[in-house]
């Protein structure tokens, strides 16, 4: 237990967006530390915005991938949570302070100590290559409280889009307690998006999901959606919805023209923005959302119990991603497909192929 333990994944070299094999150490489990050996990791656009620098200078190599599932291979000796050949998932953060108010109140995210430790490419004393490494790799090591159960009732496949586009809709979702039959807006229909219509839907809103793809249509109208709004370059399609929509959730993940959707919502109604573009930084004109009366905010993924609850949430109720399972040597190829909105609609690695 003591031991670095050898790992293998796929890692950018530099800001190139470009993946190769890479050999690595991980940390030796510690006292309060789970080992996964991964089975599967999907692919979210997070990974290529940080990969490519799009968030500010990276250190390399660095392995990115923070939706992870797979089976407890080792447990430290005050670990309770999980034994071994459990079930487990590992999401956006492996690890925070875990004493200030928000870490004991299950939003590790927002640490006041400011010791979120994110899934890839933060400094970490501990690893042998000094910083977070993800999951697109064999194994990883991780906190038991950065984990959750994955049960038996959804594959490993289909679970593990849940820990990032899962949780991330689902947390401002359930946080705008809209109603049963209220019309709810989803800007953006890929990984995260498609995930927030099958939730909303599933919550008993009215959904209308807007998008700039129209071979997407059909797929969207299968989820049980209201409408499809396929979204225009004059945004002539959206001035029907004009002031319609109690909520609407952004997933749009790049800059964008904000004002035609905020538009849609009614005056005093919310529209919250998930996506990170390039430098986190959005652009819009604030006369135009101050004269919507519209109440704008954002919202970062979900603590660790809500994203438990959400795995179980969806499991119970038979909600499963759109998935596309690949093999290693396909991921800068399907990374191309992610920026060039071709996904349908995440796709997952098989770690066995690392």
């Amino acid at each position: 237990m003591q031991q670095k333990l050898r790992s293998k994944g796929y890692a950018a070299k530099d800001n190139s967006g470009k993946l190769s094999s890479w050999e690595f150490e991980r940390r030796p489990v510690g006292d309060d530390d789970i080992l996964i050996d991964i089975k599967y990791a999907s692919i979210c656009h997070s990974d290529i915005h940080q990969m490519k620098g799009h968030w500010g200078p990276q250190q390399y190599p660095q392995i990115p991938g923070h939706e992870i599932v797979g089976i407890v291979a080792a447990v430290g000796k005050n670990v309770t949570k999980f034994k071994v050949g459990d079930r487990a998932g590992v999401g956006c953060m492996v690890d925070s302070c875990m004493e200030c108010d928000s870490c004991t109140h299950g939003e590790e995210h927002f640490c006041e100590r400011g010791e979120t430790l994110f899934t890839y490419g933060y400094p970490d004393k501990r690893s042998p290559t000094g910083i977070t490494q993800g999951g697109y790799a064999t194994n990883i090591v991780v906190r038991d409280h950065f984990a959750v159960h994955i049960p038996e009732h959804i594959s490993f496949q289909e679970a593990a889009p849940l820990l990032c586009a899962g949780i991330t809709t689902y947390s401002p979702l359930m946080n705008a307690n809209f109603k049963v039959g209220d019309k709810v807006g989803v800007a953006g229909i890929g990984g995260l998006g498609h995930l927030a219509v099958k939730l909303a839907v599933s919550k008993g809103a009215e959904v209308y999901a807007f998008t700039t793809s129209p071979d997407k249509v059909a797929d969207i109208r299968s989820w049980g959606v209201q409408e499809v709004i396929v979204v225009d370059e004059a945004f002539e399609n959206m001035q029907p919805y004009n002031k319609q929509l109690d909520y609407m959730i952004s997933t749009i993940p790049y800059q964008f023209n904000v004002a035609p959707y905020v538009a849609c919502v009614k005056p005093y109604g919310h529209f919250t923005y998930v996506g990170m573009p390039d430098g986190f930084e959005l652009t819009f004109s604030n006369i135009a959302l101050a004269s919507s009366r519209v109440n704008f905010n954002a919202s970062l993924i979900g603590g660790i119990p809500e994203t438990q609850e959400v795995i179980h949430y969806c499991a119970d109720n038979g909600i499963r991603p759109e998935i596309q399972i690949i093999k290693a040597k396909q991921i800068n190829e399907a990374w191309e497909k992610v920026v060039n909105k071709e996904a349908r609609y995440r796709y997952v690695i098989d770690a066995a192929t690392f």
